[in-house]
C-alpha cells in the first residue's frame, strides 16, 4: 500500500522538549517551532518547554502529589472561596 504524496509535513527533526517542574531534557522528533535553542551533548536543538511530561507525571511517577508550576490550583481555590461553606 502506498502512502499519499503531500499530506505529511517536511519539517521533522529532533526536538529537545524540557520539563520545568524538574528539568528533564529529552530528544524526540517533531514538527513544533521554537524560537528557542539548548546545547545537548555538543548539538544544538530547538527547545519546546513543558509544565509536565513522562518524568513529572504522578500517572508515570507514582507519586500522588502533582507539581503546579503554572499556579492554578491557587487560582482556583481564590476565585471560589467566596463560595465555601463557613
Amino acid at each position: 500500500m502506498n502512502m499519499k504524496k503531500g499530506i505529511h509535513p517536511d519539517n521533522y527533526r529532533l526536538v529537545a522538549f524540557k520539563d520545568m517542574s524538574n528539568n528533564d531534557i529529552f530528544l524526540a522528533k517533531s514538527t513544533a517551532q521554537s524560537n528557542e535553542t539548548i546545547s545537548v551533548e555538543g548539538t544544538d536543538y530547538p527547545l519546546i518547554k513543558l509544565e509536565i511530561s513522562r518524568t513529572s507525571h504522578p500517572y508515570y511517577t507514582g507519586k500522588a502529589k502533582l507539581v503546579d508550576t503554572a499556579g492554578r490550583i491557587d487560582k482556583f481555590k481564590t476565585k471560589y472561596a467566596k463560595f465555601s461553606k463557613k
